[in-house]
């Protein structure tokens, strides 16, 4: 064990098979990081399985005890599990993927979904915590694993806390961004109203990146189209303040300033998240293809228009542009076109099953949540067996970071009966 601060930590790094369905064949790593209390190193404790949102995320490199954590140590070992191609479990990243063909890399591609994970987790469950039953934490995209997992292995879970995350069980990409433009156009909306100077600021910026080259500190042209992609954070309960506050020192006399163009490099570059930025296809079951739907769907909402006034910024959507236009993402174009394309994929969730469910799932629903549609999770909600959910609006899609150690008790206290 790492002893830091209010923790013990031990690292796990196991080969698992690229393709569960070629047992025999290519391996990658996965890491995950096992952290207990110090004072409870010894002991024999149920195991917390932290499933990280995303897609593509890595699990949170903890300082301390705090938040969802803290609350978590009081009775659990938490396992902090970097789901494939991300963090240290074999990344998917430009330099990584640098001269695979695209046909390869989309195949390769393909292999980094839910189901994977869920076969991966079985693996450290076995390998890690020795077979026995766990518990799972699944925040935004971690819910959407979390029911996959319930569809193939409900017998090795005892119970799974949702934050956020409940995904519609036969709900297509097209269907997600239908629901998704309103929202954002919402959250526009309210950001500024907060922020009303910054209808003008936003436009001043726009128009000089239309009438001028202006480049981000990695080389990339910065566009105004560019600039919206920030508008991603909106859903998140610091996400306008984030905004205001580069949008508020963005000049420096007639040109963007530096520290602006700086940030607004970090926030659009997708350096270490290229799976977040491809993320259409992990919505893709049976024999839909995604074909590019958030871009399709812009289409239906001339209030994102490039002329608009105000002019407002897009969510977590992505566009064919990005991916030659972003030089991190670059290297996936023409995969992203044939995973776009792709339209024969395996069934993620097992509505059968999850009807029956018997495993309590306990899930925060966040009512104005801006990325997984609080409708379509109460739907989910219904056909899944053994569910309770606590619908909220105090809290933004990060409630698990802001407010963690309270939420997860609550969803604790759901299961022992506290609430």
């Amino acid at each position: 064990m790492i002893a830091t601060p209010g923790l013990a930590v031990r690292d796990h790094t196991i080969a698992v098979p690229l393709d569960h369905a070629d047992p025999d064949g290519a391996t990658i790593d996965v890491f995950a990081r096992e952290v207990v209390s110090p004072a409870r190193a010894g002991d024999d404790l149920p195991w917390l399985l932290f499933l990280q949102g995303g897609p593509g995320g890595k699990s949170p490199r903890p300082l301390q005890a705090e938040a969802w954590l803290a609350r978590a140590l009081k009775t659990h070992r938490v396992l902090l599990l970097d789901q494939r191609g991300t963090g240290r479990s074999t990344p998917v990243t430009a330099r990584t993927v640098a001269g695979m063909e695209p046909e390869r890399l989309a195949a390769y591609l393909r292999l980094f979904r839910a189901d994977s994970i869920v076969a991966d987790a079985e693996i450290a469950r076995e390998r890690i915590a020795g077979v026995r039953q766990w518990e799972t934490l699944g925040q935004s995209y971690g819910g959407f694993i979390t029911l996959a997992y319930l569809s193939r292995a409900p017998e090795s879970l005892r119970a799974c806390y949702v934050t956020g995350g409940l995904p519609g069980l036969t709900t297509t990409a097209d269907d997600v961004y239908a629901r998704t433009y309103p929202r954002v156009a919402a959250k526009n909306a309210e950001f500024y109203r907060e922020y009303p100077q910054d209808v003008a600021t936003v436009r001043r910026i726009a128009d000089h990146l239309e009438a001028n080259e202006v480049f981000l500190p990695d080389g990339d042209r910065f566009t105004a189209r560019r600039l919206r992609v920030a508008g991603s954070c909106f859903g998140m309960s610091d996400g306008y303040a984030r905004i205001h506050w580069m949008l508020d020192e963005a000049w420096h006399g007639k040109d963007l300033s530096d520290g602006f163009l700086y940030q607004m490099m970090m926030e659009t570059a997708f350096v270490d998240m290229p799976i977040f930025a491809l993320q259409e296809f992990t919505y893709g079951q049976g024999t839909f293809a995604a074909n590019w739907s958030a871009d399709r769907e812009l289409a239906n909402h001339p209030e994102f228009a490039a002329d608009a006034d105000p002019l407002l910024f897009t969510g977590e959507m992505f566009y064919p542009w990005m991916f030659r236009e972003i030089r991190s993402l670059e290297p996936f174009a023409a995969a992203a076109d044939l995973l776009a394309a792709h339209a024969d994929w395996p069934i993620l969730y097992d509505a059968a099953r999850l009807a029956t469910n018997e495993v309590p799932v306990r899930a925060a629903v966040y009512f104005d949540d801006m990325y997984v549609d609080a409708n379509l999770q109460l739907e989910t909600a219904r056909a899944v067996g053994n569910t309770r959910v606590w619908i909220t609006n105090a809290y933004e899609h990060n409630g698990l970071r802001a407010a963690g150690e309270y939420i997860l008790d609550r969803l604790m206290g759901m299961v022992d009966g506290r609430y």
